[in-house]
């Protein structure tokens, strides 16, 4: 009675969390022998993925209905299995009761023979598990699932390029910059980028001054406004994933703003973007995306409030990383070499840590609000990487005439749009407008008036406001 009594509340707890879980589980109210199609497809998706379970006897909103024959529903599923899996997965299957009702837990384990079709109809198809769905796997997927099946990984893949005529200058000059160390032809070797036949692999393609790999390239757009319509600059770039690299984080400091505030014995600069956490995304970018995807990019797009990665291929589990907490994420990467290297460069922190580095360095900024917090999405096919500017930018004149760009707040901005429409608003009227106190109004237009960028002309009771600079 009391191993029973573990099971129902195993089960039961597992029964709360398979909301937030349903990745890794499917729940199916009875067996449909005549359509095996609808719940072997999960099962092929779980074999090619992490693993999971499918829970025979509870409906799609995880209420417990029970199954009649347990017996019967085990042996049904064990025959179909054999008839419709190729090759068959590694399971477990598990009865279960809940309060008198008995269900079947049929637990899938991860694979290592992928991929694992289902054969029937006609059709020989492998599945994925993307969210709570098992769909089709697409055809730069069933690379993935080939290299995974044959313990290989794309950037290991041996080329037919020789390595002697090749150069890694850029390779070798980043790796004494950073490491303070002579570079020595034999990490080529060592590091995974050169095969013992002296040919490139595609990680060293990847590395090598003329990168022959046509699918590393780079688009960088600088848009006018939040959206895209047109665009203020643009380049592509094509090669040494280095290269690219140093070029994107050229294209950002040429695109984004830096102002400075005026200290008594110095200018500290005030950035839009901490440069460290840019730094952090494209290197997380180039090392994790699916360079299977022959005509796939990096997209860098700068707009006026934020900037936006996207790389082909989405989470190496098949997992959605908005669904999860970035803090618990582990590493698991698609291009083991190429992070290898990057972590040789100091380009990448300890595994699993980027994500949070780079909410950590856009933190530690002047003005950082909390909904300005990095977004990461995924879908199937990309990933993105969203960092919102953290600062808003005006043109101020200084005392040496020159022009540079100090930040402002929105009640501030708030404030200087009510005065161009009203020059001889006073304090009391803004604060009932803004829904602020009197006392608030008044400290920001003191910050105003220090800054140059607003004065106030005439007695206090019935003077006017005037705006110094034109808002850039």
């Amino acid at each position: 009675m009391f191993l029973l009594i573990d099971i129902v509340v195993i089960i039961t707890m597992d029964l709360n969390t398979l909301i937030a879980e349903c990745t890794a589980y499917d729940f199916k109210l009875m067996l449909e022998e005549k359509k095996p199609k609808s719940w072997l497809k999960s099962i092929s998706a779980f074999a090619n993925g992490l693993g999971g379970s499918l829970f025979f006897g509870i409906d799609n909103d995880g209420i417990v209905k029970g199954l009649d024959d347990v017996q019967y529903v085990c042996e049904a599923i064990s025959s179909k299995i054999r008839d419709y899996m190729d090759p068959l997965p590694e399971m477990e299957v598990i009865p279960h009761d809940i309060d008198g009702s008995h269900i079947l837990q049929l637990k899938v384990i991860a694979g290592h023979y992928t991929p694992y079709y289902y054969v029937g109809d006609g059709q020989r198809i492998a599945f994925v598990r993307v969210g709570d769905e098992s769909i089709p796997a697409t055809a730069e997927q069933m690379v993935r699932l080939v290299l995974k099946g044959s313990n290989k990984t794309f950037d290991s893949l041996h080329t037919d390029y020789n390595a002697e005529d090749y150069s890694f200058t850029i390779l070798a000059n980043a790796f004494k910059d950073r490491t303070k160390q002579e570079w020595d032809k034999k990490y080529l070797l060592s590091f995974g980028l050169v095969t013992g036949a002296k040919n490139l692999t595609n990680a060293g393609a990847l590395f090598a001054d003329d990168c022959p790999l046509w699918q590393s390239r780079l688009y960088c757009t600088r848009w006018d406004g939040k959206e895209k319509s047109d665009a203020i600059n643009d380049a592509e770039f094509t090669g040494n994933v280095l290269m690219l690299l140093r070029e994107a984080m050229n294209f950002v400091k040429s695109s984004t703003k830096k102002g400075w505030e005026k200290l008594p014995d110095r200018r500290k600069n005030k950035p839009e973007y901490a440069e460290r956490a840019i730094l952090e995304a494209m290197v997380n970018h180039f090392i994790h995306r699916d360079y299977t995807v022959m005509g796939g990019e990096v997209h860098l797009d700068i707009y006026d409030d934020r900037l936006t990665i996207t790389s082909p291929g989405g989470m190496y589990n098949g997992m959605l990383i908005q669904d999860l907490d970035i803090a618990d994420v582990s590493s698991e990467r698609r291009n083991p070499i190429l992070a290898n290297v990057m972590g040789q460069l100091d380009y990448m922190e300890k595994r699993g840590s980027g994500l949070t580095r780079i909410c950590n360095e856009t933190k530690a900024l002047d003005g950082y609000r909390d909904e300005l917090k990095p977004v990461f999405k995924s879908t199937p096919t990309q990933f993105q990487t969203i960092i919102f500017a953290s600062i808003n930018m005006i043109n101020v004149g200084d005392n040496d005439g020159d022009v540079s760009e100090m930040k402002i707040t929105e009640r501030q901005q708030n404030i200087l749009n009510l005065i161009k429409e009203s020059p001889t608003i006073s304090g009391r009227q803004m604060s009932e407008i803004l829904s602020v106190s009197q006392r608030t109004v008044e400290r920001d237009l003191s910050v105003l008036q220090k800054k140059g960028v607003l004065r106030h002309k005439g007695k206090d009771n019935d003077g006017s406001w005037q705006i110094l600079i034109t808002m850039g």
